[in-house]
């Protein structure tokens, strides 16, 4: 299925049972939600997908799983997170053979590879598969930051077509746009810079809270796109205490929990994270149930 790379793309959690195997009916029911809530494409595995905690093996039946589901409603996107060139190449094979419709590819794992090296296992991976790719830039988490420089050479590969921008610098949407005009499509990776990144030409949105919340971030992003700014900024202005949950070391607790307060999924997750507790899960409920009581009431943001 061909993949546009604009739109609302939830970065989906990995759904467990208690016994901290995964909950595939769980997991398809939020897809539903998803889908029935306007979103443009899912993707698997990535950090809020707890990919660190999952087997290739769990991967690969998950996104063999949910291409089924989905039944061609929707492109599905795999995370590539390694930490070799071999086995980013190995990952993405198998996410093809899986059948995923395209790949969103971090750069190498634990290792700070330098420019050079950073391009070149990109460069091996896009050469490696016939799948497009969206390079994900967050030099703030993961210390790598995909530079101009290197996006010029990344433009030789025509598969490498879009990028999560997550650098937390709502300047680089114009950076980018100067130098490549519209060569690469720029998804904002950052909740709570999603409404300025769209409105300085960000094509989509890479979501977290959506996992809980798919109807207001797809109002959002709609709104925007159709002109109406100040409605869209309205919701935003509600929602920013519940994004800034994202942008956490605990991001995976903190949206897990409010997918459950939402009956849109539970808060397990697979050790060595544990569920949140004490005074941050207070916290972290107060800010989910207020803003679950004073939620807005959205137009009919589906026929825009």
């Amino acid at each position: 299925m061909k993949v546009l790379w604009k739109g609302i793309y939830p970065a989906l959690t990995t759904k467990f049972k208690k016994d901290f195997t995964i909950d595939y009916e769980a997991f398809m029911s939020n897809v539903d939600f998803q889908i029935k809530s306007g979103v443009d494409g899912i993707i698997l595995g990535g950090t809020l997908g707890e990919a660190s905690a999952l087997i290739d093996d769990e991967k690969s039946l998950l996104t063999r799983a949910t291409k089924k589901h989905v039944d061609g409603k929707l492109p599905v996107i795999v995370n590539i997170a390694e930490q070799t060139t071999m086995g980013a190449i190995a990952a993405a094979k198998l996410a093809e053979q899986d059948g995923a419709d395209g790949l969103m590819v971090l750069p190498p794992m634990r290792y700070k590879a330098t420019d050079d090296e950073t391009v070149s296992y990109f460069k091996a991976i896009a050469n490696s598969t016939d799948l497009e790719i969206m390079i994900y830039n967050n030099p703030v988490d993961y210390k790598i930051n995909v530079t101009l420089d290197m996006f010029d050479s990344l433009a030789a590969c025509q598969n490498i077509v879009a990028v999560k921008e997550s650098s937390r610098d709502i300047s680089n949407i114009t950076r980018m746009i100067n130098q490549f005009g519209d060569r690469f499509q720029l998804m904002c990776g950052v909740d709570t810079l999603a409404v300025e990144s769209l409105l300085m030409g960000a094509s989509g949105w890479v979501a977290g809270l959506v996992c809980a919340f798919p109807r207001e971030t797809v109002a959002i992003y709609r709104l925007i796109k159709a002109g109406r700014v100040a409605e869209a900024i309205a919701i935003y202005r509600w929602f920013l205490p519940l994004l800034e949950l994202d942008i956490n070391p605990q991001l995976v607790q903190n949206i897990k929990l409010a997918e459950e307060k939402v009956n849109l999924g539970s808060e397990i997750v697979r050790p060595p994270r544990l569920p949140l507790s004490g005074e941050r899960r207070s916290k972290v409920l107060h800010v989910i149930e207020s803003s679950i009581a004073s939620r807005p009431s959205l137009p009919d943001y589906l026929s825009l």
